[in-house]
């Protein structure tokens, strides 16, 4: 995969390209080197790493250099990362491994355990998009879905709602929220200022679940934003880490 996005960018290049990738903020040295070995066969001629929280604060347009805190959530695919950060550094992190899959395998198992269904990846992804919550909603929406009923072995169509959603994704989520309070448990009180003043910005495409934000605020009482462009929030940070290569070339692994 990374040959061919490397051939897709650069084309027959000359000159073998720098990269840069992002990791979660809590890989071992053994996984950094094996993410750094897996680049260099692809073709890379030097290997960045950067933690994934720094690039979604970058990638939302917080200027990390600067000594006050803040604190970045960036739920994933496979990961959540929470990091505080401060001067162009995390200062405490932790990473786990609840994010955008987990919450579809909730559902997944919820969908069977009630309704004797089994669904889809897809199907759950669809749930968790259009009618997906873990706060409750004024008005409750539902959604028609097909699966094989797990008694006769047929399809079977049902129609589920969105406090059934609740429901399947509060345990989940409520694990990220925990998180987010240990990591706030460990920052130094000065920081710890800094986030309930600036309040605790969240990317990913994981943060869109309706109601995670509102969640996080209630348990917290910080003020919680969805950064613009949340999905994208760690590839444009990336991007902007590369225009500063220089300032990260003693970081730089390879």
């Amino acid at each position: 995969m990374l040959k061919y996005f490397i051939n897709k960018v650069c084309g027959k290049f000359i000159f073998a390209p720098r990269i840069m990738i992002c990791i979660p903020s809590q890989v071992t040295e053994v996984e950094k080197k094996a993410v750094i070995d897996a680049a260099t066969q692809a073709g890379a001629r030097r290997v960045y790493l950067i933690e994934e929280p720094i690039a979604a604060a970058i990638g939302a347009g917080i200027d990390i250099s600067k000594p006050c805190g803040n604190m970045v959530v960036d739920i994933g695919g496979g990961t959540t990362d929470i990091a505080v950060i401060s001067l162009g550094g995390s200062v405490v992190n932790t990473s786990l491994k609840i994010a955008g899959d987990k919450f579809d395998e909730y559902i997944i198992k919820y969908i069977k355990r009630k309704h004797n269904v089994m669904i889809g990846e897809r199907t759950a992804e669809d749930l968790k998009i259009n009618i997906g919550c873990v706060y409750p909603k004024i008005q409750d929406t539902q959604m028609d879905i097909r699966g094989r009923d797990l008694i006769t072995g047929l399809p079977k169509t049902i129609t589920i709602h969105s406090s059934e959603m609740l429901e399947a994704l509060l345990e989940p989520a409520m694990l990220i929220v925990d998180s987010v309070h240990s990591v706030l448990e460990k920052t130094p009180p000065e920081l710890a200022a800094d986030i309930s003043d600036r309040g605790i910005y969240m990317t990913g495409g994981g943060c869109l679940v309706d109601g995670l934000d509102k969640l996080l605020q209630e348990k917290t009482g910080i003020n919680v934003m969805i950064a613009e462009d949340a999905v994208s929030c760690v590839a444009l940070g990336t991007g902007k880490a590369l225009d500063n290569l220089d300032s990260l070339d003693g970081k730089a692994k390879r």
